[in-house]
This record gives C-alpha cells, structure tokens and sequence, in this order.
C-alpha cells in the first residue's frame, strides 16, 4: 500500500485545563498545565500512521524552526514511524498554540504559526515525488493557501486524491476548489465557505451542493455531538455517545483515519464509521496526539 502524505503544521500545544474559560479581562486560577505536541498537520499525521498501524505508512511535509520545539517534533516523528520531511527555518521558530479547556473538554485555540506560516512551493518542491505517488494527500489550512494549492495541483495532475480539511476557517481561493477530491470542513468552516447556516440535515444537503457547484469532488461536513453528514449518502451518521473531556485533535484524529480507510479502499459511509470510531475514543482522552488512538483500539 502507497504511503498517505501530509502536508501541514507542527506545533507546541501549551493547554491549561480547567473549570471554565475565562471571559475577555478575567483571570480564572486553579488550573492544570500541559505541554504536549499539535498542530493540525502533524496531529492528523500521527492519527494516519497510528491508524494505518504500519511504519512508514505516513509522509509528513512540513517547516519547524531551528529550535527545541523543533528538534523534538523530528524525534516524535521518527517514533511514531512517520517517513518526515522537515524544511528547517532558520530565522522563525516552530508553531506554538495555546488552549484552554473546560470541565466539558470545550476549548479555545490561539495559534503562532510561525515557521508554519513561511512554508513554500520551493519547499515542497524537493518531495514532489512523495506527494505524486501517494495512496492520498491530506491538507489543512495552518500553511499558506499558495502551498496548498501548489501541492494539490501536483497531487491531481498526477490522479492522487486530495483531501483538505478547511481548519482554520478562512475563504479559499476558487481555483483550489476543482483540485479537491474530498473537503471536509465543520458547520462553521461549512458557513464561512458557504454562507449556510448548517444546523441539520437538509441545511448540511444546501452547503454540500454549493461546494460541490464550485468543483469539489465530494464533502463530509462534520457536525460535533450530532454526527457528519455524508453529501454521497445525503444523511447524517450519528457519533459514538461518550463523555468527553478534551475535544482537542477529535477533528484532526477523524480527518487521519478518515484518510487511511479511503486510502484502503473502503466506502464514504464505512470511511466516515470508522473515523467517527476513531474520534469517539480521542475526545475520552486529554491532550492532542497524546489522545489519538492506535488501529487496534479502533478496531
């Protein structure tokens, strides 16, 4: 089986978990601190390679900073069995992003991009050969929308799937959107890109036809506690009732396993079970990649 490539960012999570998130001005103590490693890139990354259960399954493309930060992401990498292309910036540090969690595992992110945000064409250019043989390409939008969209022509022109997880929100440039065989945003990311309010089935139905007007090859909208919906099947797959405690990296884990079942050929609605499978056991769990499960516990 081809490897499934990566493309995106490596960060420091910085997270405090506590009762509640503070409101703008206030101060809430008594919290628990954690260091642990993130970014969208590397944590869907490690979710393929964990869920494919096989070394060198996944190839990571991405920009750290000549720093701590990271010299530490190569080793994780190397551990996790990730074949990692890493382009080393010598002037920006390694992203960094800091959370803070609740009682109920909701959380809010700010992220530093740092060397994240300077990865270029010319970088990528060199692992043009990783990215046009792969099983598929999975993107997110930590990275410069001109790399994502360099990446994804070379990986169509060369008939390898695309699939672009549009997180963080933002507006994508219309000529990206033909390239992407699978886009699978959540009701927000869904809004921004579409200006559908998605609240349910038939509201997730209208967002799906406008991307899929504007060239995309198919869409899974996922929608938190009520499921994803399935633009193939037209219907909302329910999600796995557990209790929550960190919802970091749930969408990330959904996106690297949703990723290795297509990658083995199974249905959309089989690809979106098992990945709904795979998130249910993330959210259990505290943490970004420290949540991720293994294929076995999927299983």
């Amino acid at each position: 089986m081809r490897r499934i490539a990566v493309i995106g960012s490596a960060n420091t999570d910085m997270v405090i978990a506590g009762n509640r998130i503070p409101v703008p001005g206030e101060t809430v103590s008594g919290g628990r601190f954690m260091m642990n490693p993130g970014g969208k890139g590397a944590n869907q990354a490690v979710a393929a390679a964990r869920i494919s259960a096989r070394r060198g399954a996944c190839v990571f493309i991405a920009k750290v900073g000549d720093d701590l930060f990271g010299r530490d992401t190569a080793r994780r990498m190397k551990r996790e069995g990730i074949v990692a292309r890493l382009v080393v910036d010598e002037e920006e540090p390694s992203g960094t992003a800091l959370i803070l969690v609740d009682a109920k595992g909701q959380n809010v992110i700010s992220v530093a991009l740092g060397a994240n945000g300077k990865l270029s064409p010319d970088d990528l250019a060199p692992f043009r050969g990783d990215i046009e043989t792969a099983a598929a390409l999975l993107m997110q939008l930590e990275t410069p929308l001109e790399t994502v969209v360099w990446a994804a022509k070379a990986a169509h022109g060369a008939g390898v799937p695309v699939i672009l997880n549009p997180a963080p929100a933002r507006k994508l440039p219309r000529i990206l959107y033909p390239l992407v065989d699978w886009i699978t945003p959540n009701e927000t990311e869904a809004e921004l890109l579409t200006g559908v309010k998605v609240v349910d089935a038939a509201s997730a139905a209208k967002a799906t036809a406008a991307l899929m007007k504007r060239g995309v090859g198919h869409v899974v909208i996922t929608m938190g506690a009520k499921g994803a919906y399935c633009g193939d099947c037209r219907r909302i797959f329910p999600c796995r009732k557990v209790k929550a405690v960190d919802c970091v990296a749930a969408g990330d884990t959904f996106n690297g396993a949703f990723a290795v079942a297509l990658a083995e050929g199974r249905s959309c609605a089989e690809a979106i079970d098992f990945a709904q499978k795979a998130s249910a056991i993330s959210v259990t769990r505290p943490g970004a990649q420290t949540s991720i499960p293994y294929r076995e516990e999927v299983k």
